[in-house]
């Protein structure tokens, strides 16, 4: 009699697990990506130069400053992609962020807790301090494995050191195998050889990859600082503006016509970019039926993002401006990816 009861709660335990693996058709998903803008706490992090971010450094940064960014940071998150979905993004890819207690006290403020928002984050060799990190709803998307890769320098100028290395996470959305992998590339400041040595090192860690499991669905995001054309993203990743034009071992840049349509994430001197891209495999755009695949991506663009008047009018609403606390959001926008079960 016990065996037949065990059997029975074994077989039910099954369906229940089956069930819940077969999400409804039709249903979708958003993938983000934000640039926070210099997440800083107030303290010393020993052998990071984060000095300018302390209640005497530059930036005057005083636990005050800090609050208010971090209340700001989460309005934003947590109205991504609400207007569409009501639990909001699934996951949230994010940039310029110090440390680990930063992407803590984020998750635990109220419109991120309340969703009891998770978060990701592995210290980094930048010598400012900043990294990348993952937020993520684990109602909807639960981790199997974490891992930085190093970003390798080759260096032509001795000036230039080991900086932001990728965050591969990998794990289950709409249970299926999603694997996101978040980077933040050099800076402008560099010459240009240094994102297109990136680009050719995310196509290394991606190709790598895609051969451990040909059919995950695969999605890099980040702060590229570079344009979809950009010989780091068009020709070193391989990221194509036309899905027509992907083909085996390549991705998909859905920003590159955006861009080209006259929107951008951050503005430079009157004239839009877009550096922060999320970029699709193959398997996401020629999804089989009952399976994620793409279906659109837009920029996360507020009024109470963007300057209303004043020399800055139209731009993203930043934290510092001229050495002036604003008690804004960030100088980039947040972009989203929304992935649908496909009918």
């Amino acid at each position: 009699m016990r065996r037949i009861t065990f059997l029975i709660l074994g077989l039910l335990l099954i369906s229940l697990t089956s069930t819940a693996c077969k999400p409804l058709k039709g249903s979708s998903y958003a993938i983000g990506f934000y640039n926070l803008e210099n997440l800083f706490d107030t303290c010393h992090d020993e052998g990071k130069n984060d000095y300018e971010f302390m209640p005497e450094g530059t930036f005057k940064w005083t636990t005050e400053k800090y609050t208010n960014k971090l209340h700001n940071l989460a309005r934003v998150l947590s109205e991504m992609a609400s207007d569409r979905l009501a639990k909001g993004c699934a996951v949230i890819g994010v940039a310029e962020v110090e440390n680990a207690r930063c992407l803590a006290d984020l998750c635990n403020e109220p419109p991120l807790k309340q969703r009891h928002i998770q978060y990701v984050h592995v210290e980094g060799p930048d010598q400012r301090g900043i990294d990348c990190g993952l937020l993520y709803n684990p109602s909807l998307f639960s981790i199997r494995d974490v891992k930085l890769v190093p970003y390798i320098y080759k260096q032509l100028e001795d000036s230039l050191k080991a900086t932001r290395g990728f965050l591969v996470v990998s794990g289950m959305l709409a249970c299926e195998h999603v694997t996101i992998i978040v980077n933040h590339l050099p800076s402008r400041g560099a010459s240009s050889y240094y994102r297109e040595e990136g680009g050719r090192q995310l196509k290394a860690v991606k190709d790598s990859l895609m051969k451990e499991d040909p059919e995950q669905k695969l999605l890099i995001m980040g702060d590229m600082n570079d344009d979809p054309q950009d010989a780091s993203m068009a020709e070193c990743l391989g990221a194509k503006r036309e899905i027509s034009e992907v083909g085996e071992g390549d991705l998909y840049n859905p920003w590159w016509n955006v861009l080209a349509s006259g929107h951008g994430t951050l503005s430079f001197r009157g004239a839009w970019n877009l550096f922060d891209q999320i970029i699709l495999s193959p398997s996401l755009l020629h999804a089989e039926t009952g399976t994620l695949g793409f279906d659109s991506c837009e920029i996360f663009r507020r009024d109470y993002l963007i300057y209303q008047d004043g020399p800055h009018a139209g731009t993203p609403l930043r934290t510092h401006s001229g050495g002036e606390w604003l008690n804004g959001f960030s100088d980039h926008l947040p972009t989203i990816v929304y992935l649908k079960i496909k009918q």
